[in-house]
């Protein structure tokens, strides 16, 4: 599996006309949640070249404590659209400014293992940017090379039993500086590197 890009061809408007496309092709189809959601995946370009913004998710939540996610949550009544609950989240969670964020475009709408029918925005940041984690939500904020997440040799496609039934093809990435990235998470970052070429 190799990948039909190069790193440096990643630009904001190479990235919008790719989920331009894939989303055209791929519309969401048989949701089964029970709630709306977004999350935000967030991308900047720094001196190390273009990183993924992730968060471990707090000991204190009650559903998928410790795990690495994107900044994200279930759609509030005055949200306009997924776009808008994944940057007022984001902000919740990070506090990352909405005016910060460049929306590039959006990944197809997919139901999660806790039944929320959850769309993926994609999102360029203006980095630098103050980082004010709400501890309640975010136990720590991290970011990855693009570069290092695009490495096949970084991730596997593992089974899994859960209390909720066998799970095949569950990604797992290396640790990153201490961090794993897997599950939903993990499968969403496959998803976007597809969709970006970086990985077939």
């Amino acid at each position: 599996m190799t990948k039909t890009v190069s790193i440096e061809s990643i630009t904001p408007a190479y990235i919008s006309s790719c989920l331009t496309t894939y989303l055209n092709a791929h519309p969401a189809i048989d949701l089964k949640g029970e709630r709306e959601a977004a999350v935000l995946l967030p991308l900047m370009l720094t001196p190390e070249g273009i990183k993924i913004l992730y968060t471990r998710r707090s000991e204190k939540l009650k559903n998928h404590r410790g795990q690495v996610a994107f900044p994200g949550g279930g759609a509030d009544p005055e949200d306009k659209d997924s776009a808008a609950t994944a940057l007022r989240e984001a902000n919740e969670e990070i506090g990352l400014h909405p005016g910060d964020v460049t929306l590039l475009g959006k990944m197809t709408t997919i139901t999660s293992t806790s039944r929320y029918n959850v769309t993926p925005v994609v999102g360029w940041i203006n980095h630098p940017f103050d980082i004010v984690p709400n501890p309640d939500e975010v136990a720590r904020v991290f970011s990855v090379p693009l570069a290092w997440i695009a490495d096949r040799h970084n991730v596997d496609f593992r089974d899994l039993e859960t209390p909720w039934g066998r799970h095949r093809d569950v990604v797992f990435f290396k640790k990153y500086d201490g961090e794993t990235i897997w599950g939903f998470t993990g499968h969403l970052t496959v998803q976007l590197l597809k969709i970006l070429g970086l990985f077939e």
